[in-house]
């Protein structure tokens, strides 16, 4: 087993500059790294990383989650196994999926979309990702739950606290404080809300999971919650990535966002390889009951495991040229990335596939294709190259675009 002396390590300014280099180098030379700083094993290839997140022997577990996000979030059902798991999932699940997102929420995405590009579509230049990617997610999330959006700021401020806690691998003192704080903070918000709307089920999410039961079981106020918490914040800062992202990838390669211009159809395929190519997020982590050998060693039981998504799904060993960005690509299947049968790694894989994947789908979708008609001639600023930021989530800081004014 290598040490992580030997590769760029994962929290050193060079690896947040471009994790890429380094990702290669563990992939090839150092499949299994014990990581001092964050107590924990580095996996790296497809096939390792496959296995942990699809495996059915129980040996990687999500015990991990009751100190890296039990604290921010409260309990939630990624953290949860078994029967448990299996009936929190169903109480949730048919919401984000079928005639509940296409007849309920769909309506809502559009709405969300239009009127965020309705406010910069005049000025004939914006920057993507503060005018719309930051803010779109969460004030769609906002509007299924039956939110007041005027508190987006205080939404964008919770879960952008909540990701920094939840990347916070050098245990940063004042940003544990911080998301702890956040989930009090949440509670007192959310929970007289909840309380309310028990006692007054609208058309929302929100009434939709107070009046929720499979077997007998409801969700607590306590569940609810802590799921709303989570949605906030695995739905935003993964969907704002995902979006700015897309955009960065076809605003580079102008010849493939003339082909996704011209074939909307074609948006699928460009998110399904923007998620493997420049995934929102680069980190999984696992923690084993038993025993587990991967490439590179043994990782014994009890131990935290860091899966690397940004690296298995450049792994040369399940993709031809790994790291070009090419929405034609044939060893990437359109019509199952968004499901647990996906070839990519970017939702998890497995019974905690992202349960929201056919909502951050949606959300792309209309996103792109209302950009891309408010804005048909959009292209970088001049002299801008697009930069990833982050080492835990992943994506542009900023992306300025210009393009002709076209009347709403």
């Amino acid at each position: 087993m290598a040490t992580a002396q030997q590769v760029p390590d994962i929290l050193s300014p060079e690896f947040a500059e471009n994790p890429y280099p380094a990702y290669r180098v563990m992939r090839d030379h150092a499949p299994l790294i014990w990581h001092e700083p964050t107590q924990s094993y580095l996996i790296s290839r497809y096939a390792d990383v496959e296995r942990a997140f699809k495996d059915k022997e129980s040996a990687y577990t999500t015990k991990n989650y009751e100190w890296q996000i039990e604290p921010v979030h409260g309990r939630t059902i990624i953290q949860l196994s078994g029967r448990e798991h299996a009936v929190r999932r169903a109480l949730v699940a048919p919401a984000f999926r079928g005639r509940d997102l296409q007849e309920k929420f769909l309506p809502v995405i559009e709405r969300n979309a239009r009127e965020l590009i309705d406010a910069i579509r005049h000025r004939g230049e914006a920057d993507l990702v503060d005018s719309f990617a930051t803010r779109f997610p969460v004030n769609v999330i906002a509007d299924m739950l039956g939110l007041d959006k005027a508190d987006h700021a205080r939404f964008h401020g919770w879960y952008t606290t909540v990701i920094a806690f939840l990347g916070n691998l050098s245990g940063d003192p004042e940003v544990t404080a911080a998301g702890e704080r956040t989930r009090v903070e949440f509670a007192e918000y959310m929970v007289p809300i909840i309380q309310e709307r028990r006692g007054s089920l609208g058309d929302d999410l929100l009434s939709t999971l107070c009046a929720a039961e499979v077997d007998g079981v409801q969700m607590s106020d306590e569940d609810i919650k802590a799921f709303c918490s989570l949605l906030l914040a695995a739905g935003g800062e993964t969907t704002d990535k995902a979006i700015a992202s897309i955009f960065a990838n076809l605003l580079t390669h102008p010849e493939q966002l003339a082909a996704v211009r011209a074939d909307r159809s074609l948006i699928d395929r460009a998110f399904a390889e923007t998620l493997r190519y420049t995934p929102p997020v680069h980190m999984i982590m696992r923690q084993t009951s038993a025993d587990v050998t991967v490439s590179g060693g043994t990782i014994p039981a009890g131990a935290t495991v860091t899966c690397l998504i940004g690296a298995a799904n450049r792994d040369k060993e399940r993709y031809r040229d790994p790291d070009r960005f090419d929405i034609f690509r044939d060893d990437l299947t359109t019509t199952s990335a968004f499901s647990a049968a996906a070839d990519h790694l970017a939702f998890a894989l497995g019974r905690h596939f992202c349960v929201g994947a056919l909502l951050a789908k949606a959300e792309v979708e209309t996103g792109v294709n209302q950009l891309l008609d408010a804005m048909p001639d959009m292209r970088l600023a001049d002299g801008f190259e697009p930069r990833e930021q982050g080492v835990f989530t992943r994506g542009p800081a900023a992306l300025p675009v210009r393009f002709t004014p076209v009347a709403g």
